[in-house]
């Protein structure tokens, strides 16, 4: 199933991520991409206010890995996020452990994952982001069937 959506500002992209978030679960991995600019890291930020975690998202220049503590109608809720787009190699991101936190159960959510096209078949979810003119963003959302 695939959705579509069109973002106008910072606060409507984290919006879109706070309903995106609505239908997350622990397990989930969640593919983020999109050239620089385009809104990862709103819609990100969006994720992280809908599961409350307290800790606030980083600038895109965090590092490989941040693990967020949130919570869900009184359920404690861990949150792994990762940016690869420093990550140059195959070896590289296996030698962080990516595959061992993928297999966590816990929800994860990798930006820049399309560099690594080796863990596609891992997202259960693809989200990707666009411009769409100077002010818009288009968000693409592909749920994949398993």
């Amino acid at each position: 199933m695939t959705e579509e959506y069109l973002s106008s500002s910072a606060e409507e992209t984290r919006e879109y991520g706070r309903e995106f978030a609505s239908g997350l679960h622990p397990g989930d991995i969640v593919s983020l991409n999109g050239l620089l600019g385009a809104g990862k890291t709103e819609f990100m930020r969006g994720i992280t206010q809908f599961f409350s975690c307290s800790d606030q998202l980083s600038s895109p220049t965090f590092p490989i890995l941040n693990i967020y503590q949130g919570s869900l109608f009184g359920e404690e809720v861990t949150l792994h996020h990762f940016d690869l787009y420093r990550i140059k190699s195959l070896h590289e991101l296996e030698a962080i452990g990516f595959d061992e936190y993928l297999a966590s159960g816990y929800l994860s959510v990798v930006e820049w994952a399309d560099l690594f096209p080796e863990y596609a078949s891992r997202y259960s979810v693809t989200v990707f982001l666009e411009y769409a003119g100077e002010d818009q963003r288009r968000i693409i959302i592909n749920h994949t069937t398993r």
